[in-house]
């Protein structure tokens, strides 16, 4: 079984859901966070990137703080390897598949006991106190990493909370049905992840 570390469109656990083609009732999740990475909007997409803070530095016209250099998101425990073939699909060539820190937040409980993803906030906090990150909790998990340009990401931060408000309506329910998203989503995985942007 594999851990690993969402911070975009797949703390949702609907979108999870859809993209490893089951219920998730094998998985558990917690908040969490990672260090020395930063989260960003990418250009003219719903989804963020995120890339380590060395990297991202030149995004920015001030130096970050210890708070700023950290993402939060969920640590999903319990992944299959078809899971993350299909997530690998999904994700496609805009990332790689690495190994981070997270610093679990909280108790793991059932995918299944995730409240609606509109009142998830609670699970994902907007702040971390470095004191609250214990050493003795950290784990290594897989995340997926940017791996294209930063040219291609904007400064400005990708929340949870903005894309549930304003995009999650596309991924999720009725809006699903026949979209662009979720036809890219499966043109991906007809193509193996390979990522042609138009």
């Amino acid at each position: 079984m594999i851990d690993a570390f969402f911070y975009g469109t797949l703390m949702h656990p609907k979108i999870l859901q859809r993209v490893i083609g089951n219920d998730g009732s094998h998985l558990r999740i917690c908040p969490a966070v990672i260090k020395d990475f930063t989260r960003h909007q990418i250009k003219g997409a719903d989804y963020p990137a995120i890339v380590p803070y060395s990297l991202s530095r030149s995004l920015f016209d001030h130096d970050l703080d210890e708070d700023q250099k950290s993402v939060r998101g969920s640590l999903i425990s319990g992944l299959t390897d078809e899971d993350v073939r299909l997530l690998n699909v999904f994700e496609g060539d805009e990332y790689t598949w690495e190994v981070v820190v997270a610093y679990p937040l909280g108790p793991l409980i059932s995918l299944c006991d995730v409240p609606p993803a509109n009142t998830m906030g609670s699970l994902i906090p907007t702040t971390v106190a470095s004191r609250g990150l214990e050493p003795e909790r950290r784990m290594n998990a897989h995340t997926y990493v940017w791996c294209k340009s930063t040219s291609e990401l904007g400064p400005d931060p990708w929340t949870f909370e903005d894309f549930v408000q304003q995009n999650a309506w596309k991924w999720v329910g009725a809006g699903s049905e026949g979209n662009t998203d979720y036809a890219e989503v499966d043109r991906r995985r007809e193509m193996e992840g390979i990522i042609v942007r138009s």
